[in-house]
């Protein structure tokens, strides 16, 4: 892709972004480089490189020019400074927080952040005598609150995992700057395709890489983009701890996002379609999903948000998990899986999915009935999978 002045379209950069420097003796796609280590015949210019003042790598564990590869891409689709990435999305969420949260500190975020995410809050901050503030999504006045009393970091989710709930990046960024707190976003429910975080006001936008990005189910990964500072603080982190993504999974993350856009597209267009199937049918009590005007995020989620995005769920009128055990196997196109974002439609409860670390006492507390169906839609004909759904729910 030639130089120009102005950046290209989304699918563009999707397709084209951080790859040119990369593509070696004509080749049009990237390489895998599995060396673990990086030659220099001249000690100066390895030292060079070693102290950061030449661009290059020495050693896997610390870069890698297909990771880098993939990181550039990211980079360039969330309009940020720098980015940097780590073996997993959970790799790089507890390397941002780690990295940037020491004890003594306090840090404020919601109940409904990823499951994983809410076990460092609640379970491994308070050991290192990190305050944390989990206030309710839905109540900005409280977040707010919490934050002016100070804070370090800010952490963000939206939409959240699993309900989809929705928060006002952009006030509840003014309000972490306005503290002095870094604030960070988890868009991996968005994607930089439906909404761009840093545009606005956040710090830090951060990616399971391993969902929508790659989308073919086949590679973990973690992406976090955001001023270079902060990105060097991070990055330090996860080389030392060794949270490092490898050249394979990266390779198969960045042929991936080559078809982001189209992907993301087609999957905004079939949820919406499948929500309002959902809210009207007789046996399903609500469901979730920020392009229903019924959602209470649905006005934010017009302001901030392009697309709504893949991810919707839905509670059964008889809300238990035998419910749920009853409807899972119906389904003929959709994997029974611990995943989302991939061209295949996934299904499966919080107690198996995003929550699975979480006991029901704790899903309780943070409003995820048990009864709950997270519905990762695919790319497959919305038609077909609305069959699905309709020949899966008579049984109700």
């Amino acid at each position: 892709m030639s130089q120009q002045q102005q950046p290209y379209q989304r699918g563009t950069q999707c397709v084209w972004s951080g790859e040119e420097h990369y593509l070696l003796q004509g080749a049009t796609q990237v390489p895998i480089v599995h060396s673990v280590s990086f030659g220099y015949d001249d000690v100066d210019e390895w030292l060079a490189v070693a102290l950061g003042q030449k661009k290059g790598h020495i050693y896997g564990r610390n870069t890698n020019p297909t990771v880098e590869a993939l990181e550039e891409k990211v980079r360039q689709l969330e309009g940020a400074e720098a980015a940097t990435s780590a073996a997993t999305g959970m790799g790089i969420i507890s390397s941002a927080l780690f990295a940037l949260l020491s004890p003594g500190q306090r840090v404020v975020s919601i109940k409904d952040t990823y499951g994983g995410t809410n076990v460092i809050f609640t379970e491994f901050m308070p050991r290192f005598k990190i305050e944390v503030a989990l206030c309710d999504t839905a109540d900005h006045e409280q977040i707010e609150a919490e934050i002016a009393r100070g804070c370090d970091v800010v952490y963000l989710e939206s939409p959240t995992n699993p309900t989809a709930k929705v928060v006002d990046i952009a006030r509840l960024a003014a309000a972490g700057r306005a503290a002095g707190a870094t604030v960070i976003v988890d868009n991996t429910f968005a994607t930089p395709i439906n909404q761009n975080p840093l545009a606005l006001g956040a710090d830090l936008v951060l990616h399971s890489a391993t969902k929508f990005l790659g989308g073919h189910a086949d590679a973990l990964g973690g992406v976090i983009c955001g001023r270079a500072e902060l990105i060097n603080q991070i990055y330090h982190y996860r080389e030392i701890n060794g949270a490092t993504l490898h050249p394979t999974a990266a390779y198969l993350l960045l042929r991936g996002m080559k078809t982001l856009e189209l992907r993301v597209q087609r999957q905004n267009e079939s949820a919406l379609k499948i929500a309002r199937y959902l809210d009207s049918h007789p046996a399903v009590e609500a469901v979730y999903y920020p392009g229903l005007p019924t959602h209470s995020g649905h006005d934010i989620a017009q302001k901030q948000m392009r697309g709504y995005g893949g991810m919707l769920s839905f509670i059964l009128k008889e809300n238990t998990l035998d419910g749920v055990r009853k409807l899972i196997p119906r389904f003929k196109l959709a994997h029974a899986a611990a995943n989302l974002g991939a061209v295949e439609t996934i299904v499966g409860p919080p107690a198996t999915t995003s929550h699975v670390e979480c006991t029901a006492e704790e899903r309780a507390a943070m409003g995820i009935p048990e009864g709950l169906i997270r519905y990762s839609t695919g790319i497959e004909n919305v038609d077909d999978l609305l069959e699905d759904l309709e020949q899966a729910l008579t049984i109700f």
